[in-house]
């Protein structure tokens, strides 16, 4: 694709001093402009190569977005499905620790005489149930305990989405990357030429070309590796959301790089919804309902037996037994009770702590991501465009003899790692969104 008019790079004809200029060094002269009008527009193009290529790849499917990573995350990620189940099995221990105890059948020889003649024995049904509310309190500590495993359900889920954005962003930094380097790779390959033919025509020293063979030499590593870190990146976002590593993954789209919601707001939303405040709340009820329990074991239990009998004299009846337990042991009462307190109060200092991180870890986030965007916004906008802007004059006066080719491969390179970290600071951004989300617990990206 031609570059629009405004960016064409205009040469004036070479002014020749020594009118004895053989014919072959008009024409390498002839070439080096060529290939570096040619290096121009290769490098007015490397901003909009990744945007073709995104065009392309959503006309055959839609880009991979960081949503869907997230959805996928949720479905199969091991992890959150084996936080659930264990929430599910919680969820029935009310049921289990506030029933009664199971009765017992006691079938029974009261007596048997050693010369026969008959015997006395019984089939006795005994149940012992609390005179207090202690099964209460402790069906209510269970419930607490469910609860705080579904919240701890919560905090893995966004652990696992926080881990497969960021795999998902490292991913699309290493694949942009990658298309940069084949871009620098192949602009210093024209460079190498260029400064070889202004070599061989005398035009140029011999240091400007093993100069650009070492640029080549350095990219080419950089590309093979590069695309080492492409197929591990792969590997990890596939691992982070539940896939084999293998599995291809097509186009990524770009992440929101929209500004945060307000500080008040990110303060609200992470009170309201962080799962470590609602485990928090709920270990506070399960010690209350603790100190409820210990409080009641000072109360008796009772023992009810009852059932048909049979005695040699009296023949068959029905007998009753009424037991009462007698809590004598004040000491070991009083120890329970008063370490059921301090649990709770351990439990309600741990949550104020826990309210004044969450609150911090909010607003702080927050703060990363204007700074990381803010960042990002300058590169954009400012660095890289002026980074372009400075490659046209710098190749001009190479093109007459002004300048060396060392200045042409630093404007160049000045270039290369401005898109670098622009890159770079795109993922950076996405990180620091992601964490917000995670902070505010969101799920995605603000």
């Amino acid at each position: 694709m031609a570059p629009p008019d405004r960016h064409v790079l205009r040469i004036p004809d070479p002014k020749w001093r020594d009118s004895t200029s053989s014919h072959t060094a008009r024409c390498v002269n002839y070439i080096c402009v060529v290939m570096l009008r040619s290096l121009y527009v290769l490098s007015l193009a490397a901003a909009t190569v990744g945007v073709a290529d995104a065009e392309e790849s959503a006309q055959r499917s839609d880009p991979l977005r960081v949503i869907d990573v997230i959805t996928l995350a949720r479905q199969h990620r091991a992890e959150i499905l084996a936080a659930r189940a264990r929430a599910r099995a919680s969820a029935q221990r009310p049921a289990i620790v506030s029933a009664l105890e199971d009765p017992m059948v006691l079938p029974a020889i009261d007596h048997l005489p050693f010369m026969g003649g008959g015997a006395n024995w019984s089939f006795v049904v005994e149940q012992r149930f609390p005179l207090s509310g202690i099964r209460g309190h402790r069906g209510r500590a269970a419930e607490a305990e469910a609860r705080g495993s579904l919240a701890e359900a919560d905090r893995v889920q966004l652990d696992v989405e926080l881990e497969a954005t960021s795999a998902f962003l490292m991913l699309r930094e290493e694949r942009q990357m990658a298309i940069i380097l084949g871009e620098q790779k192949a602009l210093a390959d024209h460079v190498v030429t260029a400064a070889t033919a202004r070599y061989g025509a005398g035009k140029g020293a011999q240091a400007e070309v093993l100069r650009a063979e070492i640029e080549v030499a350095r990219l080419a590593g950089e590309v093979e590796g590069k695309a080492a870190d492409v197929r591990a990146a792969v590997a990890m976002l596939n691992t982070s959301i539940g896939r084999p590593p293998d599995v291809p993954i097509g186009e990524l789209a770009a992440p929101q790089t929209d500004e945060p919601l307000a500080q008040r707001g990110a303060v609200d939303a992470a009170l309201a919804r962080r799962p470590e405040l609602r485990a928090g709340q709920a270990e506070i009820d399960r010690a209350r309902a603790d100190e409820s329990v210990m409080n009641d074991m000072y109360k008796p239990m009772a023992m009810v037996q009852t059932g048909p009998a049979y005695t040699m004299t009296d023949g068959a009846g029905w007998m009753v037994m009424v037991g009462i337990s007698i809590p004598i042991w004040r000491g070991k009462l009083r120890a329970g009770a008063a370490e059921a307190k301090a649990m709770t109060e351990m439990s309600e200092q741990d949550l104020v702590a826990m309210r004044r991180m969450v609150v911090g870890d909010a607003v702080a986030a927050r703060e990363r991501v204007l700074a990381a965007r803010a960042r990002w916004l300058a590169l954009r906008d400012q660095v890289v465009p002026r980074a372009k802007a400075a490659i046209e004059p710098t190749l001009s006066a190479y093109a007459t003899g002004q300048l060396p080719l060392v200045s042409v491969l630093e404007a160049v390179q000045t270039l290369w790692a401005t898109q670098m970290e622009l890159v770079s600071a795109e993922r950076r951004l996405g990180e620091m969104s992601a964490r917000l989300s995670r902070a505010t617990a969101q799920g995605g990206q603000p």
